[in-house]
């Protein structure tokens, strides 16, 4: 490539794939393991992980629509704008919920310190084992989707759902 004095070079970023049609199998298989991991869970507990999550992450995509769908399951507009800083306003979330965003903090940040030891007791002592599985999978797949959405540069407030 040659360039002449004074010009400049851009380079073209290449364009992002689209990951439900580039990878159809992954991405049915990313939807089913959403839906399996959401079985049985009280849907607000779900979209609050989905946010703290998608926080954690800086995932705009997912934090809109997350935010979105809490709103329409009756979520207040209180405890959305305090899950970001749930640890400072205990008081808007219940014991089960606290334990269950300490929990996708630390299973978040896993590579920071691992998940304490006092972060797992608490979440055993708050819910059953199937519970917790199952928030443990949550937990997992919007890290997935939060991942997801970043590399190929969805952009918040275009979710076709």
């Amino acid at each position: 490539m040659t360039t002449n004095p004074g010009t400049t070079t851009v380079a073209v970023a290449a364009a992002r794939p689209e990951f439900a049609k580039a990878a159809p199998k992954a991405f049915r298989a990313l939807i089913a393991f959403d839906a399996a991991a959401r079985e049985g869970l009280d849907p607000a507990l779900v979209e609050l992980i989905q946010i703290r999550a998608s926080h954690l992450n800086h995932c705009a995509y997912c934090l809109h629509m997350h935010t979105d769908d809490a709103r329409k399951a009756g979520e207040s507009e209180d405890r959305l704008h305090l899950v970001a800083v749930w640890r400072e306003a205990r008081h808007f979330f219940t014991e089960r919920e606290q334990a269950a965003l300490a929990l996708t903090d630390a299973v978040t940040l896993v590579a920071g310190a691992g998940v304490p030891d006092d972060v797992h007791t608490e979440a055993a002592a708050r819910f059953d084992e199937r519970e917790l599985s199952q928030i443990l999978a949550l937990i997992c797949t919007i890290n997935t989707w939060n991942r997801v959405a970043l590399a190929t540069g969805k952009v918040a407030g275009t979710d076709e759902r």
